[in-house]
């Protein structure tokens, strides 16, 4: 009888931790396992210094206002996360409200589609993804637009991730990814029908460099829309408990400074765009952005639970627990921004290339 309890006590166990593993583990299927986590392009025994070398950035403030130094940094930023973002948020490396009736990736999905909508582009016409990340969104508005996308990311882990899910997708004759940086992009001018970034722009130390960009390589008359993370009309600069907030998110995102919603369109202005229109997308009747961060605690500890034996058993590189503890951090300042309505990471604005030159 002993051997028979021991031997459903094992299968028990070996069960549960397949369960745990295989079945909890992965953010969705065909996506990141578990046991597959790593530090990008980083090589797993310099994970735990990158780390450090990251927050230290912050320790240097004037670094941060330095252009030169904010693609390194961003690039280190990714190498850190793109493995958990994908294995516990998908392939989708951004926020949208909440639909009522529909899981979070359906509503992610109508989210991008909404994008490629605004810029009213055709079949067949060579459109950029600005900040493509793994190219969740790219894989989205290719399928539902049919248009060619070519995506640019900083980071070239990101590259490789993108092109194998193109594949797996059987979309990769319609999506091309390269990478680069965004305030110097590889592409000459007047080149594109219309473009987009989500929840990209970000990271520029400049929104007026990237927005410069995105309007040399667009054809005259075409689109560009941006959601865009910004501080909202109820941020108050003298309440030290916004101010924490919002300096919460930059860390725990790799931002040089989070603007106000009242900067978008004056720079977008500014470059030469025409601003055709402007919008909060998180205002009611949107539902919340951050339900999904508050639904996702106890994900959290199991997830984080699993890295932590993951790393003890030499699985997971060093270093890795740290950053999804960061992330988590983040999760729960991001959680307070919506709460408080301080911050919004869809601030929607649309803007026209004019088909002739201003004479400003």
């Amino acid at each position: 009888m002993d051997s028979i309890a021991l031997f459903c006590t094992g299968a028990l166990l070996a069960g549960g931790i397949y369960w745990f593993v295989c079945i909890l583990g992965p953010a969705e299927q065909k996506g990141k396992r578990a046991v597959d986590l790593s530090g990008g392009s980083i090589s797993a025994e310099k994970v735990q210094d990158n780390y450090k070398q990251y927050w230290s950035f912050f320790r240097r403030p004037k670094e941060i206002e330095t252009a030169e130094k904010v693609p390194d940094f961003v690039d280190t930023f990714y190498n850190l996360v793109t493995d958990i973002y994908e294995w516990g948020w998908g392939q989708s490396f951004h926020f949208s409200p909440s639909v009522p009736g529909k899981s979070h990736r359906d509503a992610t999905r109508l989210h991008e589609e909404m994008a490629v909508d605004l810029i009213d582009v055709k079949p067949g016409d060579r459109i950029l993804d600005v900040g493509c990340g793994v190219g969740g969104p790219m894989r989205a508005i290719a399928a539902h637009s049919r248009a060619n996308v070519v995506g640019i990311t900083i980071n070239d882990y990101q590259v490789n991730r993108a092109r194998l899910h193109n594949k797996k997708a059987r979309l990769d004759s319609l999506c091309e990814v390269v990478c680069g940086n965004f305030l110097e992009m590889p592409f000459p001018e007047n080149s594109f029908y219309g473009a987009y970034s989500i929840e990209a722009t970000c990271h520029a130390p400049k929104l007026e460099e990237v927005y410069a960009e995105i309007f040399r390589v667009l054809k005259p008359g075409s689109l560009y829309v941006s959601y865009e993370w910004v501080t909202t009309d109820k941020y108050n600069a003298n309440n030290p408990e916004h101010v924490e907030i919002i300096q919460g998110i930059e860390r725990g995102d790799a931002l040089p400074g989070l603007r106000s919603y009242t900067d978008i369109a004056e720079t977008a202005r500014k470059v030469g765009f025409e601003v055709v229109k402007e919008k909060d997308l998180a205002k009611p009747p949107a539902q919340p952005w951050w339900t999904r961060l508050k639904m996702g605690r106890i994900a959290y500890w199991r997830n984080h639970l699993l890295i932590t034996i993951l790393a003890a058993l030499g699985i997971a590189p060093k270093g890795t627990v740290d950053v999804h503890e960061m992330l988590f951090r983040t999760a729960d300042y991001l959680t307070k921004g919506g709460d408080t309505g301080i911050f919004t990471p869809m601030h929607m604005i649309l803007c026209r290339k004019p088909e002739t030159p201003s004479n400003s």
